[in-house]
Order: structure tokens, then C-alpha cells, then sequence
């Protein structure tokens, strides 16, 4: 589509030149006009005309960055809408004692797949997991930090807990990792 944008620019530009022309030939005679104003006329249209080719290069540039862009991070909003899914998968996992582990093993089986195939889509889709540790140091790139506490012998701006796992999008942040960081001076 961008090239025939560019094309019906360029066509533009050459009818518009046409015209020009047309109408600057039946204004002014060729006796009218020295050698050197025809040159500097010549001059003048050859960088209006290099000047609407850069234009056209440029515009087609910007498309098709506009156009990767779209196609990696257009479906943004959907894929934010899929991580409140990961997040209760994730807990209903984590909640699973052993004595309902083994009384529920196919239903337990059965979210753990579950989930597992959430994880291969957003994958799929260059969604990445952020999943920081306890112990990790903090990064504001990532992490966003939910609260500060003085935890025993720990140094200041280290993780000392995961609230909620984060997600990038290629390289874009689409929720940082919720994470408590200790606020012992160093």
C-alpha cells in the first residue's frame, strides 16, 4: 500500500512538473528568457524535484517502520488483557496443597497444561516472563517496587519478595514485576 502511495506521489509530482511547464511555456517566450534564468529555472525545478523524491523515500521509510511496528506490538492491549489469566493460573497453582494434589491429579494436570500452553502462546507472541528471585537486586527497568522493609541481614535494594511476576513485549515493558525491596542501609 505505501508503494503506491509513492507512486501516485511520484505520478503527482510529474503531472504537477507537466503543468508547470505547460503553463511557464505559454506565459513567457524562449526570446523573453536569457540563457542563465533558464538555467537557474532548470536548477530550481531539479531540487524541487529532488527534494519531493526524498520526501516520497522518507514517507515509504516511515510506513514500514509503522508498518513492524504495528505487527509486533498491535496486539499490546490484548496481550496486558492475558496476564490477569496467567496471574490466577499461577495461584490456583501455588495454592495446591499435596493432599489435594494427589485426590485432584487430573484436574491439577489439567491447569498446569493450562498454563503451560499460555506460557508457549505469549512466547509465540514475544511475550517474556520477568521472574525475578528473592535475593535479585532491584531494577526499575522491571521491577516496580510495592514496598520497602528492613529485612535482616540483607543489603538495601535487594528483593526480599515477588508479588507478581512481569512481562516485556519484544523489548517493550508491558507490566514490570511486582516486588518488595529491603531498606537495610548498606
Amino acid at each position: 500500500m505505501a508503494e503506491r502511495d509513492n507512486e501516485d506521489f511520484l505520478d503527482d509530482i510529474e503531472t504537477a512538473e507537466a503543468e508547470a511547464n505547460e503553463a511557464y511555456e505559454a506565459e513567457i517566450s524562449e526570446d523573453d528568457l536569457s540563457l542563465e534564468e533558464l538555467r537557474a529555472e532548470r536548477d530550481a525545478l531539479q531540487d524541487k524535484w529532488m527534494r519531493a523524491l526524498a520526501d516520497a523515500e522518507n514517507a515509504r521509510k516511515r510506513a514500514d517502520r509503522d508498518r513492524r511496528e504495528a505487527e509486533n506490538y498491535g496486539g499490546s492491549k490484548l496481550a496486558r488483557d492475558m496476564l490477569p489469566v496467567y496471574d490466577n493460573l499461577k495461584r490456583a497453582i501455588d495454592s495446591i496443597s499435596e493432599d489435594q494434589r494427589s485426590a485432584n491429579a487430573a484436574l491439577i494436570e489439567g491447569v498446569e497444561l493450562t498454563l503451560k500452553v499460555l506460557l508457549d502462546t505469549f512466547q509465540k507472541h514475544g511475550i517474556r516472563l520477568i521472574a525475578p528471585q528473592v535475593g535479585d537486586a532491584f531494577d526499575p527497568n522491571e521491577h516496580e517496587a510495592m514496598f520497602e522493609a528492613p529485612v535482616p541481614n540483607t543489603i538495601k535494594g535487594t528483593i526480599i519478595q515477588v508479588s507478581a511476576e512481569g512481562f516485556l513485549l519484544y523489548d517493550r515493558l508491558l507490566r514490570p514485576a511486582q516486588v518488595g525491596v529491603s531498606s537495610n542501609p548498606a
